[in-house]
């Protein structure tokens, strides 16, 4: 089993790492001159695309791999419409154009009934105000991961001024060219949950997660997430299940949701491995990157049972990994990144008895 994966990032990275004890082979395409590819050096061959005019050529400098897979969300649906001649892509096509621009994957929650924040689409912020309530945020339909691309308007001179932004940014800004804006949500707390769906259709869930962002960052992450009901995870589960049966979904798929009260409402969806299921690699049977690679290639998926109470910690920013300060109960995982101001260039697993020992374990990572 060969596997092509477009993109050179840490997921990547850790698909590699978790598929290669499988006697599955690797081999990654290199799409933005400036990416740097460190990742995954030395994981399998590592082709750029500039380098090839012809798909087919691509393809076969590749490997010829049975199936090609994403490890970000920015992927040319040409590319992979033209790897579809070749071989099987997986997500499928219409799955990750669905999930790359935020009006698309609103539109498509709204279609399957899935609770979403009210929003309207390249609207200016005056009109939006006629119909949704201050505060309000702005997010681009594409690039606007990790607090990117996304505007807080709090007050009417933040609505003013942010429509007069967009009149002198027009042309020139293309996070400006799409964009929605919609009723912030007071939220509890933010989850995750990551399931994962084989080719014959079967789908496994692991327990939700709790993340704690800072500035659209995630910065830490809790499983099973605390205080949540059953009635919540039961949610969670079956908008999943809707969204990968009616997308025909192969893999991981992460679904980032807000907790008010009893209701669950879906924030975005990520087609692909997800930083908010590190923790698996260290607190479940079968990591989701494991589970990923068993899914694309056909075999039966890995059990999803937790081991402990689990946690993560991103390594944001750092020069180099804390070994030092690592214990017994934790592990670090560091990508080999070019080390740069609020980039992801690691992260710590944990795996304890209970949340207590947990929180004292993450405790000493609280400034990182």
């Amino acid at each position: 089993m060969h596997i092509g994966v477009i993109g050179c990032g840490q997921l990547a990275r850790m698909l590699a790492l978790a598929g290669i004890p499988l006697g599955i082979k690797f081999s990654f395409i290199h799409d933005d001159a400036t990416q740097d590819t460190r990742c995954v050096d030395g994981l399998g061959a590592v082709i750029s695309i500039s380098l090839y005019d012809d798909v087919s050529q691509l393809f076969k400098a590749l490997g010829e791999p049975d199936c090609i897979t994403i490890e970000k969300e920015q992927v040319d649906s040409e590319l992979l419409a033209a790897f579809q001649k070749h071989c099987h892509i997986y997500p499928n096509i219409e799955a990750v154009k669905a999930c790359q621009n935020r009006n698309a994957e609103k539109q498509l929650l709204d279609q399957l009934s899935i609770p979403t924040s009210p929003y309207l689409y390249c609207v200016t912020a005056q009109e939006a105000l006629e119909k949704l309530k201050l505060p309000m945020v702005v997010k681009s339909c594409r690039d606007g991961y990790d607090g990117k691309n996304q505007w807080r308007l709090k007050t009417q001179a933040d609505v003013d001024a942010f429509d007069r932004f967009v009149a002198d940014s027009r042309g020139t800004n293309s996070a400006l060219d799409e964009y929605i804006i919609e009723s912030w949500v007071s939220f509890e707390k933010e989850v995750s949950l990551i399931s994962v769906r084989g080719i014959n259709g079967e789908i496994t869930h692991y327990p939700l997660t709790e993340n704690i962002h800072e500035k659209g960052i995630l910065i830490k992450s809790i499983a099973p997430a605390t205080q949540i009901s059953e009635h919540h995870i039961e949610c969670a589960q079956s908008y999943t299940e809707k969204l990968l049966t009616s997308l025909n979904y192969v893999g991981v798929i992460a679904m980032e949701c807000f907790v008010k009260g009893d209701e669950l409402i879906v924030n975005e969806l990520a087609p692909r491995v997800h930083n908010s299921g590190h923790w698996t690699q260290m607190g479940s049977i079968t990591c989701q990157f494991e589970n990923h690679v068993r899914a694309i290639s056909g075999f039966a998926l890995g059990s999803t049972q937790i081991l402990g109470v689990a946690g993560m910690v991103n390594l944001i920013g750092s020069n180099k990994p804390p070994l030092m300060e690592v214990s017994k109960l934790s592990k670090i995982y560091w990508y080999n990144k070019i080390v740069k101001p609020q980039r992801k260039l690691g992260h710590i697993n944990f795996l304890a008895s209970d949340y207590q020992q947990l929180a004292k374990e993450m405790g000493i990572f609280s400034s990182i």
